[in-house]
């Protein structure tokens, strides 16, 4: 079978599979809201972010690595090795933080929580770097399957426990569930079969390329959350429920259709690397399809922008109706430029990814606060549009650059 039809294979199943995980989900949120309290949640939410923030400044990137890589089983036992002491070390930093951060943020009764979801990275440490091989080799329904499997377990645990208990720690017992379920299976089932054996020149030509790996996911993590974190600090929780609720509208749709796309192309991308013009086509091909796919959504929802708010939300929600147009021109801008990481990843240009993220997040800290004082929370969405599009000029550099060059 050919890699494209391997490609749309791929985007079917993973299509597939964020639209039963959304359904899943939407369930589960009815449930648990009806068990358990708001303030539950809260707790839980920030529990959570302390383990994604911690997990994206340490990220390695040893899977875009072991991707790359045409032959990737020498590396497993040094990647192995480097995933297990960065899981100890996100694990003990929670742990060892968990007091402070409740003071910080004034929640007492989070440090339970906090040391509880320590456990996790810990677990995670431990899986079987091989399983990235489902992607690389273009394995999709046996990834979806398992993605499906590990959901659905988390899902199960979280709403049993929540009924049985009522209490906060089943929200993470249920990741707890789907963490060792994961490395077990990985361990079992997944070939070849890791070593602790830590090799030092394999160990620097991974930190060497993925270190720009982490700095492209603590940028694009701070451009992602940097407008939530002014609305919500400037603005007030009024503002703050608003623009989300237009994020969530505008941008979720449309970054699924991306996610997926970008799930698919990256491995597809990194096996005909050597071979430019059939990069090229490749490229092509995804972004127009993307294109395709997302601007009419996009126009959609800036026409009828009012129509979509008031039937979907309602009445008071009518202020969303602006900053729903803004965000809905930034999550097509976003989709469509967001495909050039994926090319540029496979030809092994990391740094180049890094700098592309560094300018969308400088240029939004430099636009957001004048426009914010001047327009708004309006503003603030104008700044996202501006931090996308500043980096435009340099992608389109890159691209001819590394991609559309003629020897």
């Amino acid at each position: 079978m050919g890699y494209i039809k391997k490609g749309l294979l791929g985007i079917s199943w993973w299509g597939s599979f964020r639209i039963l995980a959304r359904s899943i989900s939407f369930i589960r949120i009815a449930i648990l809201a009806r068990i358990l309290a708001p303030a539950q949640f809260g707790v839980f939410g920030l529990a959570a972010l302390t383990l994604s923030s911690l997990e994206i400044i340490t990220e390695t990137g040893i899977n875009v690595f072991l991707i790359q890589e045409e032959k990737n089983s020498q590396y497993i036992n040094t990647a192995w090795v480097i995933s297990i002491l960065r899981g100890a070390i996100i694990s003990l930093t929670i742990y060892s933080t968990a007091s402070f951060i409740t003071i910080f943020f004034k929640t007492p009764e989070a440090i339970q929580i906090l040391k509880l979801i320590s456990v996790i990275p810990f677990i995670k440490g431990f899986t079987n770097p091989a399983i990235i091989n489902y992607q690389k080799n273009l394995h999709f329904k046996k990834e979806v399957y398992l993605r499906s499997m590990l959901f659905l377990v988390s899902t199960i645990v979280t709403i049993a426990l929540a009924i049985i208990t009522t209490a906060t720690t089943s929200l993470v017992w249920g990741l707890i569930a789907a963490a060792i379920m994961e490395t077990l299976f990985s361990l079992l089932f997944i070939k070849p079969l890791p070593q602790f054996k830590l090799e030092q020149n394999k160990t620097k030509k991974i930190i060497k390329q993925g270190k720009w790996v982490t700095l492209t996911g603590i940028f694009n993590h701070f451009f992602m959350t940097g407008d939530d974190l002014v609305v919500s600090k400037f603005l007030g929780k009024n503002n703050l429920g608003i623009y989300q609720m237009a994020y969530k509208i505008s941008i979720l749709p449309i970054t699924e259709i991306a996610d997926a796309f970008g799930r698919v192309s990256f491995p597809i991308y990194s096996k005909i690397a050597k071979d430019r013009q059939r990069l090229k086509k490749a490229f092509t091909k995804t972004t127009l399809t993307i294109s395709a796919l997302v601007i009419p959504f996009s126009v959609a929802l800036f026409v009828f922008a009012e129509q979509f708010i008031l039937i979907i939300l309602g009445p008071k929600w009518i202020e969303a109706i602006p900053i729903l147009k803004i965000l809905a021109i930034f999550g097509a801008i976003r989709s469509i430029t967001g495909s050039s990481s994926s090319v540029l990843l496979a030809l092994k240009k990391q740094r180049e990814v890094s700098y592309i993220t560094l300018v969308s997040f400088l240029a939004l800290i430099i636009s957001i606060f004048p426009l914010m004082n001047k327009f708004g929370i309006i503003g603030v969405g104008i700044a996202t549009i501006i931090g996308s599009m500043t980096a435009l000029p340099l992608i389109i550099y890159y691209l001819r650059k590394e991609l559309f060059y003629e020897k």
